[in-house]
């Protein structure tokens, strides 16, 4: 699919069909993953990959929004690795790891395999449950599978501002 066509296609799915996403597909959105930028190129992301009924009745514990998502990933980060910026109020976790969560969404749009980022979660409580080590951060889930049928973009999917009122040239 060419790129400008991934970009207005995806939607957030909110709602999945049984179907498990391929063992291929799933390797193809990780390696996107693994193939993002981070910065000084710390990597210092850690995704972890559920399929289990155990532990995506885990996440259903945590968030009601995994829409019966067969495959969720969650994307962490190592607060140990980080860059932190000059001024020292900052550091590169958060946004590695959602260029990282960036590059499998459109990834799996890209496959064919639907998606829903999810923040709607106490990362704490969500890293505590899945027994996450402790110098890991929990940054957001991503679901993964394939729409149920009659599931689509949600009715303001297409609704954006006009680009003069985002951007601003000095």
């Amino acid at each position: 699919m060419e790129f400008k066509e991934v970009i207005k296609n995806r939607y957030s799915c909110k709602k999945y069909s049984g179907r498990q996403v391929e063992a291929e597909k799933l390797e193809a959105i990780l390696n996107a993953g693994r193939l993002a930028p981070t910065a000084k190129n710390l990597q210092e992301q850690h995704v972890y990959v559920l399929q289990s009924t155990q532990m995506l009745e885990k996440i259903d514990a945590v968030t009601p929004c995994r829409y019966g998502a067969p495959t969720v990933l969650v994307v962490a980060f190592d607060k140990n690795n980080v860059f932190t910026y000059p001024g020292g109020k900052r550091n590169s976790g958060a946004e590695d790891a959602a260029i990282v969560a960036t590059h499998m969404t459109l990834a799996a749009a890209d496959e064919g395999v639907d998606s829903c980022w999810i923040n709607f979660l106490d990362p704490d409580k969500t890293a505590e449950v899945l027994g996450l080590p402790e110098n890991e951060e929990v940054l957001m889930l991503l679901d993964l599978g394939y729409a149920a049928e009659g599931t689509g973009p949600l009715p303001n999917h297409e609704s954006r501002k006009d680009l003069s009122e985002t951007v601003t040239y000095i």
